[in-house]
């Protein structure tokens, strides 16, 4: 696949973008338009622009990668799955009646309010940071494939590919924000979607398969195992740690993240926003088969074929490239097309979305955007502009960073990370919904907040001699979560005001 072809398809897509962000800011482009399109979304669009926000270019490459990866992985990724759609029931029955019943543009304001000045900086630092280091680990994925395929044929670096592609993502968000990001996601998820059943029928087509037949190929294969119920204690992928790790990573990183949570505060009332989560969480359900399908098919196209697993510049075997390896180089031109949409799509779906949350948590968090009465509305649109750009640039140091360090699959390094910076948000949350007339010592917890991730580094670190070989996955954000609930409780004080949110 000519990368010439590549480029000027990439061009022509952000083109696109440009363009709908223009047209959908014409009219407004204040401050209530970009954090909360106005609460005028409707239901349906947020619903489909979510799938594309949740899965990104890791679900998009990593998950299909990683069922053929050396460890055995298989289909277990879809018992995370699973986890995840307890975790987006939660959300739609308890925290999004919360978040309403308040009227929030920024959902740490509950933390505000119920807790203290301290903790809600504390969550919103949390949120920050979590999301500038997930959001960049997902742009990472697909940087590095669009370098390898083609920004190396020019001889054009790494970091300059980075740098562009953000600059891309802002062109297109920095005016008209959420509202534009509704339309935008909406039609990228249909990309998205599109790419994966296209991709789909060229693998079996190329298999000389029919669908019901590629189907039950996957089924005998050696990658469609999906619960794992052996060795509990020692084994990553065993169905208990996968679930609960799904479910509790779900209700942190999305029912307790602004990103996500901002297109469905933008909806006009509850009940829609419940029609969004529950439309969402069912097409998710699906949409996650599909990709692990997907992955036994590329395995098995592989086998037959004798196309190898990919590696870096360090000779090291990269699953995550063997998707883009196959649909660049042996489908054809229009599956190498199909492919790059759907991946273009999956990834900047997911950071022009965190770009928006990211700016607006600052605004209203750290410089009170929503608080007062501004004298002078320009000038907060201006600061919001600057804001936007540093959170760009702070995204693309992250990213050179990770580029530098990374080793492994994204998709593991991801959920791995979440585990650490998202479970202090998992115990606030728990401390401030379940336990009545008892406040905090608010100072002291942004060190319990430091301290449970320290806690849990060490216990993943030394669990196999300090718990008779257990090895932690990703419900280590369970035990993170409680340990600063604990914590929590130990600074806490009986309180006389009765909690009414």
């Amino acid at each position: 696949m000519s990368p010439t072809i590549l480029l000027c398809f990439l061009i022509g897509y952000f083109l696109m973008l440009i363009i709908i962000s223009f047209a959908t800011s014409k009219k407004t482009s204040d401050n209530s338009t970009f954090f909360i399109a106005n609460r005028n979304s409707k239901w349906y669009l947020v619903a489909f622009g979510m799938i594309g926000t949740a899965l990104s270019g890791v679900t998009f490459i990593s998950v299909p990668g990683e069922v053929g990866a050396p460890a055995g992985n298989q289909f277990q990724y879809f018992q995370f799955v699973l986890g995840n759609v307890i975790g987006f029931i939660i959300i739609a029955t308890v925290l999004l009646p919360l978040y309403y019943r308040m009227q929030l543009t920024s959902i740490y304001s509950y933390i505000e309010k119920r807790l203290g000045f301290y903790s809600y900086k504390t969550a919103a630092t949390i949120f920050l940071i979590s999301r500038t280091i997930g959001s960049a680990f997902r742009l990472y994925l697909v940087v590095i494939v669009l370098q390898h395929f083609i920004f190396d044929n020019y001889g054009i670096p790494f970091w300059a590919t980075v740098l562009l592609s953000l600059l891309l993502i802002w062109s297109y968000t920095f005016k008209g924000g959420l509202k534009t990001i509704i339309i935008t996601d909406t039609l990228q998820t249909f990309f998205l979607v599109l790419s994966v059943f296209l991709t789909i029928y060229f693998i079996t087509k190329s298999l000389d398969l029919n669908i019901l037949h590629a189907f039950e190929t996957i089924k005998e294969s050696n990658y469609s195992k999906i619960f794992f119920y052996e060795d509990f204690i020692g084994s990553k992928f065993h169905w208990i740690k996968q679930v609960l790790g799904g479910m509790f990573v779900t209700i942190a990183m999305t029912g307790l993240d602004q990103d996500l949570m901002q297109k469905n505060l933008s909806c006009k009332n509850i009940g829609e926003a419940q029609k969004n989560m529950f439309s969402f969480t069912s097409v998710f359900l699906v949409i996650n088969l599909f990709f692990l399908s997907v992955g036994a098919l590329l395995y098995i196209y592989a086998a037959k074929n004798g196309v190898a697993i990919p590696t870096d510049a360090t000779g090291a075997s990269r699953t995550d490239f063997l998707f883009p390896e196959i649909a660049l180089n042996y489908l054809g031109v229009v599956p190498a097309i199909v492919f790059m949409l759907g991946l273009t799509a999956a990834t900047f779906a997911t950071t022009d979305s965190a770009l928006t949350a990211l700016t607006t948590s600052f605004c209203v968090d750290f410089l009170g955007m929503d608080k007062k009465q501004s004298a002078d509305p320009k000038k907060d649109i201006k600061t919001r502009h600057t804001v936007h750009v540093v959170f760009s640039l702070l995204m693309f140091l992250v990213i050179i960073i990770f580029n530098a360090l990374n080793d492994q699959s994204v998709v593991s390094k991801i959920f791995q990370v979440a585990s650490y910076t998202y479970g202090p948000l998992l115990g606030l949350y728990s401390f401030g919904l379940f336990v009545k007339n008892r406040g905090l010592h608010d100072k002291l917890v942004p060190f319990i907040c430091l301290i449970s991730p320290a806690v849990c580094y060490l216990l993943n670190t030394h669990a196999k001699d300090w718990l008779g070989g257990y090895v932690f996955s990703v419900e280590l954000i369970l035990i993170n979560g409680l340990i600063t609930f604990l914590g929590l409780m130990l600074i806490s004080k009986k309180t006389d005001q009765q909690t009414k949110f």
